[in-house]
């Protein structure tokens, strides 16, 4: 399917308030809290929590704190679970003192011996409205609508992105009313962990959610996403989903080459304890809660770059988040661009430095520097039509920061395959 991307060439909370007229909260609530989610040891088999608005923080920075940090990692790092963009939220409504002097930015540095008063923002009611956003509608017809979505867009409406997401932009598109997303669908601190199969769940039981949204695709992530215009498609696709019968082809540029060129990734992945934005593969046997079976397919198309990088072909098995780079990053290929997988410009820059002469160094670390995503693009999408039954294909080359990034890599060196 990917023999012609060889020879491809592209042109390039509360909205308002201090702190301190934040709503009062039992305090029982808050030590009971604080003992139990903010303690080192805490026990595996407590529940998560789902609502954080209204929880306090009350604490002083120690030493184990010390050096140059942000203040929205340091309170992440005290409330276990909470994410860091709800914790940004609450900095930016004004919720959030350091040394009694209210502080309205995200990077602002913290240091040993500060004391941060923090109330966690309440989650707000999210509606979608329509937004005239362009669109690259690949397919569309009464039934299903076939995407390729640009780098950089959020799917669907979360805290901290209710606008600009493609949802907004559908609505816009299909001429269809403001919808009301409700509490769990995307008001949960977890909104920016959920597995495809929960995704099309949650979705499907509120018939007044639409567009329907069957999977969605990580908003670094470019390529091909289908949408169902009517309920019937939306059931149709979502037990397609569900039964992993959907084709979907995947490419990266990853940072190293596997040691096999061609292969199946059978580890689980669950969230990772150290950073909760990140999952992790995690080997052996499935523990209840900590993580669910994964599966993906890989194939090196092309080795670049004396084989400092390689282009490789992804085949999904299951749906988990992040699926790709947690298993690019178990076998120690992370994307090219993915700093939260390890994919990191020192990382990309160790590898190819030794491989190109000095005189190149400050062209790759200029393209380094740019990757502002993971270099990953769903390529190709094949569904049976929820009406016609018809098995229908479709596939979209990758934009020009992923194509830019490839002939570059290919100017360096190229190494095709054999049996590609």
């Amino acid at each position: 399917m990917l023999c012609s991307l060889h020879s491809l060439s592209y042109c390039s909370a509360p909205s308002t308030g201090a702190l301190k007229s934040s709503p009062i909260i039992n305090s029982s609530r808050v030590y009971k809290f604080l003992r139990v989610r903010c303690c080192s040891s805490r026990d595996k088999n407590q529940e998560p929590v789902t609502n954080f608005g209204g929880v306090q923080l009350e604490e002083t920075v120690d030493l184990k704190a010390a050096g140059k940090l942000r203040l929205d990692s340091w309170i992440s790092s005290r409330i276990v679970g909470i994410s860091r963009a709800r914790v940004q939220s609450s900095i930016r409504s004004g919720l959030v003192s350091v040394n009694g002097q209210v502080i309205n930015k995200a990077s602002h540095s913290v240091k040993v011996g500060d004391k941060v008063n923090c109330t966690i923002s309440e989650l707000q009611p999210l509606r979608a409205v329509p937004e005239d956003i362009p669109l690259d509608i690949v397919y569309e017809d009464d039934h299903v609508l076939v995407v390729n979505k640009p780098a950089h867009m959020v799917v669907h409406p979360a805290p901290g992105n209710v606008t600009g997401t493609l949802v907004n932009g559908i609505l816009h598109h299909c001429s269809l009313p403001t919808v009301a997303f409700k509490n769990q669908e995307v008001l949960s601190d977890v909104e920016d962990i959920s597995d495809e199969e929960e995704l099309t769940s949650s979705i499907c039981a509120a018939a007044s959610v639409r567009p329907g949204i069957v999977h969605r695709l990580d908003k670094g992530t470019s390529g091909l996403l289908v949408v169902a215009k009517d309920e019937h498609s939306h059931a149709h696709l979502s037990e397609q989903f569900k039964l992993h019968s959907i084709q979907r082809v995947y490419i990266s540029l990853t940072s190293g080459v596997p040691s096999q060129s061609s292969g199946r990734v059978e580890v689980p992945i669950g969230r990772d304890s150290n950073n909760r934005i990140r999952m992790t593969a995690i080997p052996g046997p499935i523990k209840h809660g900590q993580a669910r079976y994964a599966a993906s397919r890989y194939k090196v198309i092309e080795i670049l770059a004396g084989g400092a990088c390689a282009l490789v072909e992804w085949r999904l098995e299951t749906g988990r988040t992040h699926q790709i780079r947690a298993h690019a990053k178990y076998l120690g290929i992370p994307l090219l661009g993915d700093e939260v997988y390890g994919g990191t410009k020192n990382m990309a820059m160790s590898l190819l430095q030794p491989r190109t002469p000095p005189s190149c160094h400050g062209k790759l670390l200029k393209l380094v520097s740019g990757l502002e995503r993971p270099c990953l693009h769903a390529f190709a999408l094949g569904f049976i039509h929820p009406h016609t039954r018809d098995n229908i294909h479709f596939s979209r080359p990758p934009p020009p920061d992923f194509a830019e990034a490839l002939h570059q890599l290919r100017e360096i060196g190229t190494e095709k395959v054999l049996g590609i």
